[in-house]
């Protein structure tokens, strides 16, 4: 495998690096819903087409990252966001992802769109949700988006997927990649809140909920994914397994100051 991008989740992907010589992964673009400069989604774009061009010129299968976020799937109450369903993406950083999305699709390269929801692991960028919010408590005050919702997947398990994905040889398809359950933040914070010992002050911020987001698809075609533990627990798990030591570097840059 090729892995175009040296962040995040192309260090992890690095791991599957040695199969798949016929893939490309294009793990390098904006990584962040907030205020983005309209040129870095100009710069992904770009980056794109040139992966296309090169994927078509070596005949490789291309898999792109896309979003399972609120920003794509944005209709609170909805059913489950389904990858062959219509999307009513809310915010700028969800209509480019469609966007690039239809590029790949209206290409001849063969690929696999993977729509993620909120990853979560080691070496994490610092504006990502679990360092943000580490880095927020541990500070001791913490700005809570009430009632918004998260969909929180380990980065290792996202890895298991695509590995057994590719193996399958599945190409020219979308699939979501989350666990399918979404805790609300205020739960995801008072279970931060509970591991670390502590208690932050909370101002809120009004938020609509986010639609629930369907894994039917990935579940008949990854069947591994039953022993992954997905369920309404499954983010106390990830959680337990990352904060702590994000709160232990967290806590030092504070120390350094």
């Amino acid at each position: 495998m090729e892995i175009v991008g040296r962040g995040f989740l192309a260090g992890h992907l690095a791991g599957i690096s040695d199969h798949h010589p016929d893939v490309v992964a294009l793990a390098a673009g904006v990584s962040a819903a907030g205020d983005i400069p309209p040129e870095q989604y100009t710069r992904e774009s770009a980056r794109l087409y040139e992966v296309l061009r090169y994927c078509e010129k070596h005949h490789r299968r291309l898999v792109f990252f896309s979003t399972a976020s609120a920003g794509m799937y944005s209709v609170p109450g909805a059913s489950p966001g389904r990858e062959d369903g219509p999307v009513y993406p809310a915010t700028p950083y969800g209509r480019h992802k469609l966007a690039l999305e239809a590029v790949v699709k209206s290409s001849d390269v063969e690929y696999l769109i993977l729509r993620l929801s909120h990853v979560v692991g080691r070496h994490q960028p610092a504006h990502q949700l679990l360092p943000a919010l580490v880095r927020q408590l541990v500070a001791g005050r913490l700005r809570v988006y009430r009632g918004a919702q998260r969909d929180l997947i380990d980065v290792e398990d996202v890895v298991k997927i695509v590995h057994t994905l590719l193996v399958d040889g599945r190409t020219r398809d979308v699939v979501n990649v989350a666990s399918g359950h979404a805790p609300h933040i205020e739960d995801i914070v008072a279970h931060m809140e509970n591991l670390l010992g502590t208690r932050a002050e909370k101002t809120y911020v009004a938020a609509s909920g986010a639609q629930p987001v369907s894994i039917d698809k990935l579940c008949r075609l990854v069947p591994p994914v039953y022993g992954l533990g997905f369920g309404p627990d499954y983010h106390r798990g990830v959680l337990d397994k990352y904060v702590p030591a994000y709160a232990a570097g967290a806590g030092q840059r504070l120390l350094s100051r």
